[in-house]
């Protein structure tokens, strides 16, 4: 028996040797490298001079550009995963319908799912265009002068809707799945009970596709925590900072950081953090609110 065991044990680490190997060299490694370089100081040769140990975290933390960022970051992950979760579930209820033509919705709604954000952000900042753009010469007034993208009370909603249009179909995908593993029989039997389409959709769909509602939000969320291409392509951080999420804060050039590899590091280890304490309160907080039987 104990021969078998070694044996077994054996077997289950040569199989899991190679998966092993990767997530060690590409995450593991790079995670405790990171969290090194950042109690670095970095001058822009690349050299580290300065050792700052962990009290670099803590005034990174504390300074008013991450408080700042992390402000922005959290209102933009407010407006982008609510919404975005919304017009998901949205599109995917009138898409499972079993109509003639219901295939080609289904095409169009899921086709951003094949579309990179720097081609998703380009055409949003055509479209935002004070001067070209047709959403400027339809709402007028702010999105001519100076532009939605130039305006600090307006540039994040816009940045969110280039988000929110660029996630659409992968939240279209998933929540459809989850729509179709749902059992027709419990349909039928709360028909036949007198619920109507709403009674039906609040008892029956959404506790059957909660998991995959939980699944969305926290990718959404750790999508909006590292949000770059579209905030750099479209705003540049800017106007004034107001869409200077904490992954450009990290990455986005002509700030603080951007020529200091320890800040850089320093940043992007707390963002992990945070990212890290949100999922784990997004499971804590909404996993009792899941059902998981069929």
């Amino acid at each position: 028996m104990r021969s078998r065991r070694w044996r077994d044990t054996g077997l289950a680490v040569l199989m899991l040797g190679p998966s092993l190997v990767i997530l060690g060299w590409f995450v593991v490694y790079p995670l405790i490298k990171a969290m090194f370089l950042g109690t670095q100081r970095c001058n822009p040769t690349g050299k580290c001079p300065v050792d700052g140990g962990l009290q670099q975290y803590v005034d990174a933390f504390q300074s008013s550009q991450f408080q700042d960022a992390l402000l922005v970051t959290v209102k933009y992950a407010l407006i982008t995963v609510p919404i975005g979760l919304l017009l998901g579930v949205g599109l995917a209820v009138l898409a499972d319908k079993y109509v003639r033509g219901v295939g080609i919705f289904r095409t169009i709604f899921s086709s951003t799912v094949a579309t990179s954000v720097a081609v998703a952000s380009v055409m949003w900042f055509f479209l935002l265009n004070p001067n070209v753009g047709i959403v400027a010469d339809w709402i007028g007034g702010v999105a001519k002068t100076p532009g939605l993208l130039q305006n600090e009370g307006t540039a994040l909603w816009s940045v969110s809707a280039s988000s929110i249009w660029a996630n659409l179909g992968f939240t279209f995908i998933v929540i459809t799945a989850g729509l179709q593993s749902v059992p027709k029989d419990l349909y039928e039997s709360a028909y036949v009970d007198g619920a109507n389409g709403f009674t039906r959709f609040t008892n029956v769909t959404l506790p059957m596709i909660s998991p995959i509602l939980l699944f969305v939000t926290v990718v959404l969320t750790a999508r909006a925590f590292e949000s770059f291409g579209e905030i750099d392509l479209l705003t540049g951080g800017g106007p004034k900072g107001s869409t200077t999420t904490l992954t450009y804060l990290a990455y986005g050039r002509g700030l603080p950081t951007s020529s200091d590899d320890g800040l850089r590091a320093t940043v992007s280890v707390l963002v992990f953090f945070v990212l890290l304490i949100l999922a784990l309160v997004q499971f804590r907080g909404l996993e009792k609110r899941v059902h998981y039987g069929n």
